[in-house]
């Protein structure tokens, strides 16, 4: 989302600086794995579609600038009951939006894609304008495109706090030095609640493991088979993942793992992350998951309803707050980067994203701002 943000507000001709933590292009957060879902049907809510629809303009523009290959629309097959919320929430989208989704009954899964098993009582939907976005490729395009534009993108440069000055923000840093700004844009990931320590964001951080497989079966490469998305009432959590494009098939649990921090994460893969993982796959994708190849331990940053929080700070506006993903936020990337830009810079967005404040019902940080304000209203 950072680098997303440099880009966008280094376009709009503002003087830019990044800061990050860690290295360039680094696999410590939430941002790499070769691969994330984009989709349009959103089962999450409906409200995030206008969103979506300016996130692929903006994914295909960044395509164009940079001449990276970023999307591959392979499609996007969502199975389960017809009550799940997959499949009843893609419907719900598609029907307010007018997207393209196709409704599959059995025997056209199995007609379409015979390597796949669906049970008694399940049906499936297809997305045809879904598919793979690749996030590698995604953030060292932002960057590039931001470097172009003139912003000072600096790395290893850890953010410990920031206070509000007369004409500006200062931000301090690990280094003893401080950078002073007119606008501060706080994209942090997990570590989120840590950097804006003053808003008290209820952000659990949540370790989710993605593995790779290698098929016995060429019948789930990437030019015949879908990513996918299936939800089924003994597992953990739903199943998603990506077919065969070099690497093998790619499958994951969502939202589904231990509560961490983002300092304390186990980064090892361990038996009992890949077994119940494998055991899905081959229950819904016979033959995909013959062997196991590698896996990626990764942090989901989770809100209590799992909408992400993108406002401005209550107190002060020229910080805005752009975290709690909520492990279905990166296909947003690219609209986040502007939308964070007008929220800074312009005091409102042109989207609709009230949905997304902080003082949404539900959110619990309402109550706390509001006593944290009228106390020190009456110092």
């Amino acid at each position: 989302m950072g680098s997303a943000v440099a880009a966008r507000a280094a376009l709009r001709g503002r003087r830019v600086v990044g800061l990050e933590r860690f290295g360039e292009a680094h696999e410590l957060g939430a941002s790499a794995g070769r691969s994330r879902i984009i989709r349009k049907a959103y089962f999450e809510s409906p409200d995030y579609v206008p969103l979506l629809e300016r996130a692929y303009d903006l994914w295909r523009d960044l395509e164009k600038r940079t001449g990276t290959t970023l999307l591959d629309l392979v499609g996007l097959l969502t199975a389960g009951r017809a009550d799940s919320a997959g499949v009843s929430g893609a419907r719900a989208s598609a029907n307010r939006y007018g997207i393209e989704l196709e409704e599959l009954e059995p025997a056209d899964v199995s007609r379409r894609y015979p390597g796949v098993r669906l049970r008694a009582g399940e049906g499936a939907v297809f997305e045809p304008g879904a598919g793979a976005l690749f996030p590698e490729r995604a953030l060292a395009a932002h960057l590039a495109l931001a470097r172009d534009a003139g912003a000072d993108l600096r790395f290893e440069s850890r953010v410990l706090g920031y206070e509000p000055l007369p004409d500006g923000i200062a931000v301090h840093l690990a280094d003893g030095t401080t950078i002073e700004a007119a606008r501060l844009a706080i994209c942090a990931g997990p570590w989120a609640a840590q950097v804006a320590h003053d808003l008290g964001l209820p952000i659990r951080v949540q370790r989710n493991v993605q593995l790779w497989f290698e098929p016995g079966t060429n019948a789930f490469a990437s030019d015949r088979f879908p990513a996918f998305f299936v939800e089924r009432a003994e597992w953990p959590a739903p199943l998603y993942g990506f077919p065969d494009s070099g690497d093998g098939v790619k499958a994951a649990f969502h939202a589904f793992g231990t509560t961490t921090t983002a300092d304390a994460l186990d980064r090892e893969v361990h038996d009992r992350d890949i077994e119940p993982v494998r055991q899905a796959l081959e229950d819904w994708m016979p033959g995909a998951a013959s062997r196991y190849r590698f896996g990626k331990a990764c942090m989901y940053a989770l809100t209590p309803d799992e909408h992400f929080i993108l406002d401005r700070h209550p107190a002060d506006a020229r910080i805005v707050i752009a975290a709690g993903f909520s492990g279905h936020g990166y296909k947003f990337c690219s609209v986040v980067g502007e939308i964070v830009g007008e929220l800074a810079f312009d005091g409102a967005s042109g989207l609709p994203i009230a949905f997304l404040s902080l003082a949404r019902d539900g959110l619990g940080v309402r109550s706390k701002l509001t006593e944290d304000l009228g106390r020190d209203a009456r110092r």
